[in-house]
């Protein structure tokens, strides 16, 4: 199977309805967000596919903790020692492997059916140990340069990654990109998850990638503007 490339550096790791992301650096391999139980070989198979091997992958950093982006995680740590990072709020659910803090689906009758479609807050999962928490307007020396930006609402402890080299965004689930940019399943706090994609569109990035639908590749910035930007006052 051919690997994806989003932009330069940059490929895509589909893990059935989840994607997850490697960006190749000179310190080796980072995959952000690790998709749902099981989907790990999928991983191993896109490295293999760059002409690496798993034991490069060095540093896997989530968006969040939910299932469907860290259901994996466990056995490609197992087989990579790959650092884990997340934010604080979600490292709890991480290291327990669950149960999962509920969510209330997004308005919208698509976001109904599958919110109790795919979200289970009972699930149990492998536990994943964390091994450094994420700090909202950090950036980590990692591939060049990751900057974490915090963006609540669909989980608490959410955050989006900006990669300053290629400009490319890492929006996990502040919103999807299905048939056009949207709303994620669900949210914890949707006032909190309409400020997050507020602050999300007042950024500047050429490319994104969410944690459900296709990258963008180029103009992202101007996408989530036009979806999620303020609106002038009459």
């Amino acid at each position: 199977m051919a690997v994806k490339r989003v932009i330069k550096d940059v490929h895509i790791v589909p893990m059935g309805m989840a994607n997850a992301f490697l960006i190749e650096g000179n310190d080796g391999l980072t995959l952000i967000d690790a998709g749902f139980p099981g989907k790990g070989a999928a991983v191993f198979v896109a490295i293999r596919g760059l002409g690496r091997s798993p034991d490069q992958l060095k540093h896997l950093i989530f968006t969040h903790g939910h299932p469907d982006h860290i259901g994996s995680a466990a056995a490609i740590v197992r087989e990579t020692r790959a650092r884990t990072y997340m934010h604080p709020l979600d490292i709890p659910m991480a290291e327990s492997g669950g149960p999962f803090r509920p969510m209330k689906p997004a308005p919208g009758l698509l976001g109904q059916v599958l919110c109790r479609l795919f979200f289970n807050p009972e699930e149990r999962l492998e536990p994943v140990a964390i091994d450094q928490p994420l700090t909202a307007g950090d950036t980590l020396p990692i591939a060049g340069g990751i900057e974490v930006i915090h963006t609540p609402g669909h989980c608490a402890g959410h955050v989006a990654l900006l990669w300053h080299p290629g400009r490319m965004l890492f929006a996990g689930d502040v919103g999807t990109n299905l048939m056009g940019l949207g709303d994620p399943v669900g949210f914890e706090n949707l006032q909190e998850g309409r400020a997050s994609q507020q602050k999300l569109a007042g950024l500047s990035f050429e490319a994104a990638g969410f944690g459900h639908g296709g990258p963008i590749a180029r103009d992202a910035s101007t996408r989530f503007r036009n979806k999620w930007g303020k609106k002038p006052r009459a």
